[in-house]
């Protein structure tokens, strides 16, 4: 484990996932969910090669046939600490031959933290070591503690929206709507919306969203400028919520498996590099 600290937070990353375990204020207040077991047993787990799930688990790419399984391997593998200072911290994943087998691409995986006052910074850095295309999907699936239950909360957006969440059918988005919110930028928080699964949002306007407890004890805010998606998720009844901003999106139920098409997939050249960064203050 990798601790972070300074005057306002301490914060704990695992080396396995570059996960981020625990952020505690200085009066020991905890502000990730606790990953319970019996509910859903991670803390904030990184989403890469793919977000979200694939069409029967599989894809096509460069003329071959790859299985991999709903938001992809990094979660679980064990990344290696290239720096560790009280206020950074970088990560490192490569290719193995297990990952071969399930994405044939050469590649470097940097996740970078930064704690600055209040904020901590996500930086997702991937390179193509491969000496052909790669396509990926990189994203965060930080759960927040909602000790009382996600109802006494609200997301409350950068800008007035009017946003209609994409229908999920187990893993993959049907060509179905449900309005959420209209012209409004706050959204208060209920377990019917997570009664199937997650909300799905790709027309997002705003920047940030913030996590407000409608008592003003708690407020985080999370900046995801350069993000393609953003999904809200927790399971019914359970006191967190997943704030989660991704490059790119489950499969379509109409997915003709071609792994170049995927909705937003991002695409290195070889020795490309690409940076996502979304950033999370706690506030309060």
């Amino acid at each position: 484990m990798v601790e972070l600290k300074n005057e306002f937070l301490t914060v704990d990353i695992s080396e396995t996932g570059a996960e981020i375990h625990s952020v505690k204020d200085t009066d020991g207040n905890e502000y990730m969910w606790t990953a319970d077991p019996n509910v859903w047993g991670m803390h904030a787990p990184l989403v890469f090669p793919i977000c979200g799930g694939l069409k029967d688990d599989k894809y096509f790419v460069h003329g071959k046939e790859y299985t991999l399984a709903k938001h992809g391997f990094a979660r679980f593998m064990t990344f290696d600490v290239e720096k560790a200072s009280k206020t950074e911290a970088v990560f490192l994943l490569t290719a193995t031959n297990e990952t071969r087998k399930q994405y044939p691409f050469e590649f470097e995986l940097r996740v970078i933290y930064t704690l600055s006052g209040k904020t901590l910074s996500v930086k997702y850095d991937v390179t193509n070591k491969s000496d052909v295309d790669m396509y990926y999907g990189i994203g965060g699936h930080e759960g927040y503690l909602c000790e009382d239950g996600i109802e006494n909360y609200d997301v409350v957006f950068e800008e007035n929206e009017t946003l209609k969440s994409q229908v999920l059918h187990g893993n993959l988005l049907a060509d179905e709507y449900v309005p959420i919110i209209e012209n409004t930028n706050v959204l208060p928080l209920k377990y019917d919306y997570f009664a199937v699964d997650a909300l799905v949002f790709k027309n997002v306007k705003s920047n940030s969203v913030t996590l407000v407890h409608r008592n003003g004890t708690r407020k985080i805010k999370v900046e995801f400028a350069g993000f393609n998606c953003l999904m809200l998720w927790t399971k019914p009844g359970a006191p967190y919520i997943c704030i989660e901003p991704w490059s790119s999106a489950p499969d379509d139920e109409a997915s003709d498996y071609d792994f170049t098409k995927k909705f937003c997939i991002t695409k290195l050249t070889p020795n490309e590099t690409k940076t996502n960064l979304h950033t999370i203050t706690f506030e309060k």
